[in-house]
């Protein structure tokens, strides 16, 4: 994902329609609202402000650009709890592990509403706003995610993966030459599409396949900005592409596949009781499930194939630990071999487990979002703090992932850290835990 600020332009039809006079009449009105927002003091008992010189953007830039260097610079110069305007909006960051509990648990800081205007925002859904029989059945489909149900997704996964790949390997003569970003887009792309969606019967699979993740990959760089509040209109031809995307994902369209999963045959089932089948917003759901899908596992590959290349021994061990688990099962690998294993299986891959958890470690960078339903003061161990109604509450436990008090060396890659043979870690989490 691109999460950078980068320049953006109005649609052309903007200043055909107001005439410069017009545009000029909307961007001062638009900078009078932006300087009485910026206006905001702190009260007594709140955490520190930090809103920086740019309006409605606030502190954004610096954030972007590096989030755990900006995070931890503000660590130092205001303590574990600090506000800052970001895109608009004043979220308070809460670093201390301590109060994740307080934070995660209190009933006046919402997690749905944040999500329902989160999805409004980002995936034009707007009856989760209002309906929420809606959200308790949506939320019910997330049993399909679990138990045997996951070992059916995991399986069909495996045997995608093996499409997307096998028939390249047999007629390959040479090897060819792939930046590793777009590689990983197209694998996990096509594989997560056909698992979740199912396959595309027609001639035209490649294509339809290729257009719709070129489409998908135009709306995620865009994605962070139009989460931070930017109005899409201001995002170039961004609304368009989701229109497309919405448009391709729609139940007549998702009706020319087949292999459809329960979760997506569930959710359908479920939509169709609020929405008349040709409703549109159908299709801002599945672009939603698709978006969770993709966008976090596409990074994880990358990254950890980046650290596995650069790390020979990582990489001996990680192949000796599937061989032997392909042996003891009886299975071989090479073109024309189906592979097959169990969660139990794969369970039992603890240096391939290691290595995915230490590259979420060092690069993941996300927070868990609360929404302020009403003013409210915290009662934390070590103060109290106030906060505002609509302002956004975040914790940030990054910034305890390169904690060099919990994890050794935390800026370097050990793909065995989260093995028997990190005692230094799990030290460190024993006391925490006491």
């Amino acid at each position: 994902m691109n999460a950078g600020m980068g320049g953006f332009w109005p649609e052309p039809w903007l200043t055909r329609s107001l005439g410069y006079p017009g545009l000029a009449l909307a961007a001062a009105l638009l900078l009078l609202v932006l300087c009485l927002n910026a206006r905001r003091t702190r009260r007594p008992g709140e955490p520190p402000l930090i809103k920086g010189w740019l309006p409605y953007f606030g502190q954004a830039l610096k954030l972007q650009k590096d989030p755990l260097g900006f995070m931890t610079s503000l660590q130092k110069q205001y303590g574990d709890i600090f506000t800052l305007l970001l895109g608009g909006k004043y979220i308070t960051f809460i670093l201390d592990p301590f109060h994740y509990t307080s934070v995660a648990k209190n009933q006046k800081l919402s997690f749905q509403i944040f999500t329902n205007k989160f999805l409004k925002r980002v995936f034009s859904i707007k009856k989760m706003l209002t309906d929420s029989d809606l959200i308790d059945e949506i939320h019910s489909t997330y049993q399909f995610l679990q138990g045997k149900h996951l070992d059916i997704l995991m399986e069909s996964t495996m045997q995608n993966l093996k499409q997307v790949f096998e028939p390249q390997l047999l007629k390959t003569t040479s090897w060819s030459t792939e930046y590793l970003l777009p590689f990983c887009n197209s694998v996990i792309f096509e594989m997560t599409f056909t698992t979740i969606y199912g396959n595309i019967l027609a001639d035209d699979k490649k294509t339809f396949i290729t257009e719709l993740k070129d489409d998908f990959l135009k709306f995620d760089e865009k994605f962070t900005r139009l989460a931070s509040g930017i109005p899409i209109e201001l995002l170039g031809n961004i609304k368009s592409v989701r229109t497309k995307l919405i448009k391709d994902l729609t139940i007549e369209s998702l009706a020319k596949l087949q292999g459809m999963s329960e979760v997506v045959q569930r959710r359908n089932d479920i939509l169709e009781k609020y929405y008349t089948p040709k409703d549109t917003e159908i299709g801002a759901h599945h672009l939603g499930l698709l978006w969770a899908s993709v966008t976090n596992t596409v990074p994880t590959m990358f990254w950890a194939m980046y650290y596995l290349l650069r790390n020979p021994k990582a990489m001996a061990v990680l192949r000796d630990e599937i061989d032997h688990l392909l042996q003891s099962t009886g299975q071989k690998k090479g073109p024309g071999f189906s592979i097959y294993l169990t969660r139990e299986q794969l369970d039992s891959l603890v240096y391939l487990e290691s290595t995915i958890l230490e590259v979420l470690r060092l690069c993941s960078f996300s927070g868990i979002f609360r929404f302020v339903q009403e003013d409210l003061t915290l009662h934390l161990e070590s103060q109290d703090c106030c906060l505002r109604k609509g302002d956004f509450v975040v914790i940030f436990p990054p910034i305890l992932h390169h904690d060099p008090e919990i994890f050794e060396a935390p800026d370097e890659f050990r793909f065995d850290r989260f093995t028997e043979n990190a005692p230094l870690l799990n030290v460190k989490l024993k006391k925490m835990n006491d």
